[in-house]
């Protein structure tokens, strides 16, 4: 009975008239007490106590002091923590606990009583005395404490986690039960693991993204499993800019649980190249996830709970209703933290703060995309992807035939999809990734460069590379001169390098110094062979050798010609002019005695 004012005021009355009287003349005031207003005596007892005003009562001079020993307390409270599940069910009672430490002469848990008897503690006066040394295991099983994450702006921090739907899985084998299906319990659960199995790649998960700072929520529904290419899919999905609904972009920084879909390489190359911080808390912490978490329970309370009442034919469609209960929850109810709706919230990032996504099909070639090796060419530019050149003059330490690592830029693409710009990945003086942005060449209607400099109007030179800087250092270290012009005249008045200081023989006197003295060996002489030089033959060529024969009395015709070529293609030694000279005439006169023996 709740207490009304006219109960209130007769309870006070009653206590008033109860302190009056002796101990034994209140049982009377309680009886009638409870007949007047019906109440049992433990209620009217616990209504007293409450409208009563009472003395406080004296602390007692051993509040607080135990008889066990904090050494045998850490022992009780090991073995208890010990006997614990993951689900905090506690299977050795404290008597347990107590009497095993006992037979094994690790524990005593003994007190002295008011008589100085030594007496085993009780199971309270132990467990009062764990309370104490907080080591009780209802006190270690509570959680560590937390701090409270704070983000800047939106788009700041995204969370992004995935979810098994355990209501429900998308019917596909059976055509005339298709679509969104309730898993009743009584044919899906651990005891009848066939159906799970069958179902298994039916079942639906849910991809949720919660922006931090505003709070915004964002699902996206998928079939299968948590892997990395549902994850990257969602991802992708949630950057992108959609009719009504304001929440979208890169954020700087996605938390995530150490799940290998999350952590795995397809999701860090894409947060890699897009230039997002990848946290992912450790394994068992999820409270560091806690609004992601949040909103799976939003979402299974005010949107799953009423697919039951609405069929679903298909995927599309559960993400389509997916998309409508965003843009009405996210744009309607109240956040308690900042007391606005999210989108609202939302709306309060700033120009700086929003990294516009590029389109779905270069986030989708980032995933695999790695940077590639380009050489640096004289006008310090570098081809990539057939795009035309990249200005990398701007590249820390950048050096004409030095190799670079060139990638897309994913925040400088144009309407048609081409790069704007593109991105140099170094490391910096601590090892950490540097990426510069280098832009891309323009040109004009001729081909040429628009920075390039005009002949007779522009006499500008290109900057100095760091290996410019130490060639020129270099050059006035090895002249002894503080300029370039006094470096130039020296080497022009033919000055020695170094001043001379420099001895390029002076190992080779220190080594004659120490060297050692050798004896000479025993050699046998060498008997020299006498040669007769051999007069060389000359050659003479066709056209030579015929004027010689010609010039002795020698008539040549077609047919000797063709004979003497026949004989010394490659010339006529001079020696044989005779014998050549000979043979030809003796062959005319064979040719001639043959025709006579014809006729």
């Amino acid at each position: 009975m709740p207490l009304t004012p006219a109960i209130t005021q007769r309870l006070v009355q009653l206590a008033a008239d109860l302190a009056k009287v002796p101990h034994g003349a209140k049982e009377a005031l309680y009886a009638a007490a409870c007949a007047e207003l019906g109440l049992s005596r433990g209620t009217l007892q616990r209504h007293l106590h409450a409208v009563s005003v009472r003395p406080q009562r004296k602390r007692r001079s051993d509040a607080g002091a135990v008889a066990l020993p904090r050494e045998e307390a850490m022992l009780i409270s090991a073995l208890l923590m010990e006997s614990h599940r993951k689900n905090n069910k506690r299977l050795m009672s404290i008597t347990q606990a107590v009497q095993t430490l006992r037979d094994n002469g690790l524990v005593r848990a003994e007190g002295v009583d008011a008589d100085g008897v030594i007496r085993p503690l009780s199971d309270s006066a132990i467990g009062r005395a764990l309370r104490v040394h907080a080591l009780h295991p209802d006190q270690l099983s509570r959680p560590a404490p937390a701090v409270e994450l704070r983000s800047l702006h939106p788009n700041h921090v995204w969370q992004i986690d995935a979810s098994l739907c355990v209501l429900y899985y998308l019917e596909t084998a059976d055509p005339k039960h298709a679509g969104l299906q309730v898993m009743e319990r009584d044919k899906f659960y651990k005891n009848k693991p066939r159906n799970l199995k069958r179902i298994e790649h039916d079942r639906v998960w849910s991809y949720e993204v919660t922006d931090h700072y505003s709070g915004c929520i964002f699902v996206v529904y998928v079939l299968g499993a948590e892997s990395g290419e549902n994850m990257t899919h969602a991802f992708i999905e949630a950057l992108q800019a959609r009719e009504g609904e304001p929440f979208h972009g890169v954020p700087f920084i996605v938390m995530t649980d150490p799940g290998g879909g999350n952590v795995g390489a397809l999701a860090m190359n894409l947060f890699r190249r897009l230039q997002v911080k990848p946290i992912a808390h450790k394994a068992g912490n999820a409270r560091a996830t806690g609004a992601v978490e949040k909103a799976r329970d939003i979402i299974e309370r005010s949107f799953e709970s009423g697919l039951k009442l609405r069929p679903v034919a298909n995927l599309d469609e559960l993400n389509g209703l997916a998309r409508r209960w965003m843009r009405w929850f996210n744009g309607t109810q109240l956040h308690s933290r900042h007391g606005q709706t999210r989108y609202a919230m939302w709306q309060t990032i700033g120009a700086e703060q929003l990294r516009l996504a590029p389109p779905p099909a270069l986030c989708r070639e980032l995933l695999t995309h790695a940077p590639e090796r380009r050489q640096v060419i004289d006008q310090l530019r570098v081809p990539f992807m057939g795009r035309g050149d990249f200005d990398v003059s701007a590249v820390p330490g950048v050096m004409v035939g030095e190799w670079l690592q060139v990638t897309y830029n994913p925040y400088d693409v144009a309407a048609d999809g081409s790069l704007r710009s593109a991105i140099v990945v170094d490391s910096d003086a601590d090892g950490q990734e540097r990426l510069t942005r280098v832009p891309l060449v323009e040109r004009d209607d001729a081909g040429f460069a628009v920075t390039g400099n005009v002949i007779g109007e522009d006499f500008g030179r290109a900057p100095d590379t760091l290996a410019d800087v130490n060639r020129k250092a270099v050059e006035r270290l090895a002249m002894d001169a503080v300029s370039l012009e006094q470096a130039a005249a020296q080497r022009k008045a033919k000055a020695v390098p170094f001043g001379g200081r420099i001895d390029p023989f002076k190992r080779i006197e220190a080594d004659d110094a120490g060297a050692p003295a050798w004896l000479p060996r025993r050699g046998t002489p060498l008997a020299p062979k006498v040669s007769v030089p051999q007069p060389q033959q000359v050659v003479l060529t066709l056209f030579q050798a015929a004027g010689e024969l010609v010039r002795r009395g020698l008539e040549l015709t077609p047919e000797r010609n063709a004979q003497i070529r026949a004989w010394y293609p490659d010339g006529v030694p001079e020696a044989e002019l005779d014998d050549l000279q000979r043979r030809l005439t003796v062959r005319a006169t064979l040719r001639v005695v043959g025709g006579g023996d014809a006729q």
